[in-house]
């Protein structure tokens, strides 16, 4: 007599799984509470790995301004993703040459719109190191406004009228330190 075999339905099975693991059942239908917005990507820890580009700048005693107006505009998570990018990041003291209140400016509400255009003028899509670029090359930016490159006789490299200090390689990209805030043309 051959043996009978019992066809058990997917569905059963996965609850069959579940509770093999040791998990209560009502862990799983646990409701989500609704009160604030889970974390993102920037909030993940990982101190084995490379930082991203966000987690570069935040370690950086160099740019604090930057950071801030990063998570002013709620960009932490988005750069913190795959990528990879090039962020041209401008120095606290590239922003402190900034005209008085500017940046005070630039933070109030209604400005939103005008600090994120700024902030991704200093993006680009891609991995775009200082060495390869060449004179008079175009790099479009994540706002889709272009800058441009210039490579001076002593090899200093320049993006648009800003001067290329160093770079930081990210997980996700690379960090260009530059002495100036980019602006984007109008």
């Amino acid at each position: 007599m051959k043996p009978k075999t019992y066809r058990i339905p997917l569905h059963l099975m996965g609850l069959l799984l579940f509770a093999a693991c040791g998990a209560p059942a009502e862990e799983a239908a646990a409701p989500v509470e609704s009160g604030a917005p889970a974390a993102g990507q920037s909030a993940v820890v990982d101190e084995t790995s490379k930082p991203t580009v966000v987690g570069v700048a935040v370690k950086s005693p160099d740019h604090k301004t930057l950071v801030a107006a990063v998570q002013h505009v709620k960009y932490e998570d988005v750069l913190s993703n795959a990528g990879p990018f090039t962020v041209y990041a401008p120095t606290d003291a590239a922003f402190n040459a900034l005209p008085a209140g500017t940046l005070d400016e630039l933070l109030k509400p209604e400005n939103k719109e005008k600090l994120q255009d700024i902030l991704e003028y200093h993006v680009a899509l891609g991995v775009f190191s200082p060495e390869r670029m060449t004179n008079g090359r175009k790099l479009n930016m994540a706002n889709l406004k272009d800058t441009k490159f210039s490579v001076a006789e002593d090899g200093s490299v320049m993006i648009n009228d800003a001067k290329v200090l160093g770079t930081a390689e990210a997980a996700n990209g690379l960090v260009v330190v530059i002495d100036k805030v980019l602006l984007p043309p109008q």
